[in-house]
């Protein structure tokens, strides 16, 4: 009767490990990444990413990436994407950032922003090149948007971008009347492919 158990326990513990191995593979093949050679795709974040312009309000369904494995992966190998979607690459503080698009074979606007939600510069990004794309200045936030799209809805250096995730930095960001605080972090270059 015992060695009955025994070969039961065993044969039971086979099948849960051959179905936790399977549940396993399924869950790691559903959740493509740049290291696989697949587009990374995130939640798209329920609050819309609005720019505000001369012409008036722009609003964009985001993405946002704001992990070091997320904002190296950005949009490398997406080939498609919505005109009005983008992805906002978010940092802990101002920094120095520069980007690549090798493995990136769509053409993209990107919008450097200042911790304040003001845009510093845009910049062109062309498919697969590995030439350095940075702003002349250090910025927090970093918007993706599909080529021409910036110069087609109007947005421009110096306007305005309003999401809940730039809201929190500019709250977080110390009055005219007080100093920062130091937190020994120097700036370095960090971002996709930087």
């Amino acid at each position: 009767m015992a060695q009955k158990s025994w070969f039961a326990a065993g044969t039971l513990c086979a099948a849960f490990a051959v179905v936790g191995l399977a549940v396993g593979a399924y869950l790691y093949s559903d959740r493509p990444s740049a290291a696989d050679g697949m587009a990374m795709l995130l939640p798209v974040d329920p609050a819309p990413l609005v720019a505000v312009t001369d012409g008036g309000e722009r609003k964009f369904t985001i993405e946002i990436a704001d992990d070091v494995a997320e904002r190296s992966a950005g949009l490398m190998y997406r080939e498609t994407m919505a005109d009005d979607h983008g992805m906002l690459f978010v940092y802990d503080h101002t920094q120095a950032v520069s980007f690549w698009m090798k493995n990136t074979p769509m053409p993209l606007d990107l919008v450097f922003i200042a911790e304040d939600g003001r845009i510093r510069a845009i910049k062109k990004g062309e498919p697969q090149s590995e030439a350095v794309i940075a702003p002349d200045e250090p910025v927090r936030f970093v918007l993706e948007l599909k080529a021409g799209t910036a110069a087609r809805q109007g947005i421009e250096d110096g306007d305005l971008v309003r999401h809940p995730a730039i809201g929190a930095a500019a709250g977080s960001m110390p009055r005219p009347s007080e100093k920062p605080a130091l937190d020994g972090l120097s700036s370095g270059k960090s971002g996709k492919g930087g």
